[in-house]
């Protein structure tokens, strides 16, 4: 009896029953430019859900980035590096001030900072941004990090940075000053 009321309504509305499934289907259609045109089904959203490559998800959701050798091996030393150099060294020079500090690779803490903008170096320097400054940060950074009982530390130029002038005074600064640093240079 049901199955009559279900396919008598169905003829009318232009659906589809598949009772194998128990299922219904509806055929969508829209009057276009003087044809009919039969729609896609939609998604709640109103866009089809299409799916990734894995067919897993909804191409909605932010898909990982996959590695391109997902059975690349990590290094011995890449994975001790940290543990091994802990202390690494930053300087920014910009066009008005100089500032260069060590932090602790492994707990991001800084141990010691040195500037142009502090009080007890902007008193001496009659320029904020020259040599004699970096000169200047390099020795109050390396008193510093000596006070935290900090010897050595690594430094790895920023991209585009070259380790020359202003940056390489600072590094030669803070080596005259009895702190031992090791440059990497890509």
């Amino acid at each position: 009896m049901l199955k009559q009321v279900i396919t008598e309504a169905c003829n009318k509305r232009k659906c589809l029953v598949d009772f194998s499934n128990s299922a219904i289907y509806l055929l969508n259609r829209r009057f276009h430019g003087g044809q009919v045109v039969s729609s896609p089904s939609r998604s709640f959203f109103g866009v089809e859900d299409f799916l990734d490559d894995d067919n897993s998800r909804p191409y909605t959701y932010k898909k990982e980035k996959k590695s391109k050798n997902p059975q690349k091996h990590v290094s011995f030393k890449n994975r001790t590096n940290a543990y091994m150099e802990p202390f690494c060294l930053d300087v920014f020079i910009s066009k008005r001030f100089v500032s260069a500090s060590v932090t602790h690779r492994v707990t991001c803490k800084q141990v010691a900072v040195a500037g142009t903008n502090s009080k007890d170096i902007k008193a001496v320097l009659k320029s904020r941004s020259d040599i004699p400054a970096c000169l200047a940060v390099g020795r109050f950074l390396a008193e510093r990090a000596k006070e935290a009982d900090v010897y050595t530390c690594t430094y790895t130029p920023r991209d585009g940075d070259k380790f020359e002038g202003k940056i390489r005074a600072v590094v030669q600064s803070l080596i005259d000053n009895g702190i031992d640093v090791k440059v990497y240079l890509d």
